[in-house]
């Protein structure tokens, strides 16, 4: 606004005045429009960031679901193979246990063979020359 000049009417100074705010106005009205335009821009980004956001944290959450299903399988054969060895180990356990059994009972007869042997060269050489 130009400076004013002492011998200006009282109404030209308001004439400006109303000149001045009239150009404020359009100038704000012009900013303000601008403004829209440009927060709807801004809020279908927004809308369409949100909309990705949400998207991403979908997908986290089936990745999420699909690893622990998977995570769950994975124990599950996990404990399954440890069920099955050891039913394979008892089963070893067992069959070195009997191994073990039938190898005493072996030893045994074959102890008892040669104890019944010596027993009979006893008997025979007592009948063949007795000492008594």
């Amino acid at each position: 606004m130009p400076p004013r000049k002492d011998d200006e009417k009282f109404s030209n100074r308001m004439e400006t005045a109303a000149k001045a705010r009239a150009e404020m106005l359009a100038k704000a009205k012009t900013r303000a429009e601008a403004a829209k335009v440009n927060f709807e821009a801004k809020a279908g980004e927004r809308m369409a960031i949100a909309a990705a956001r949400e998207e991403r944290a979908k997908q986290r959450a089936e990745e999420k679901a699909k690893a622990a299903i998977e995570a769950e399988k994975r124990r599950a054969e996990e404990e399954e193979q440890r069920r099955l060895a050891e039913i394979e180990a008892k089963a070893q356990a067992e069959r070195e246990h009997e191994e073990r059994i039938r190898a005493q009972e072996a030893l045994e007869i074959e102890q008892k063979a040669k104890r019944d042997a010596r027993y009979a060269a006893r008997k025979a050489g007592k009948k063949k020359g007795s000492r008594y």
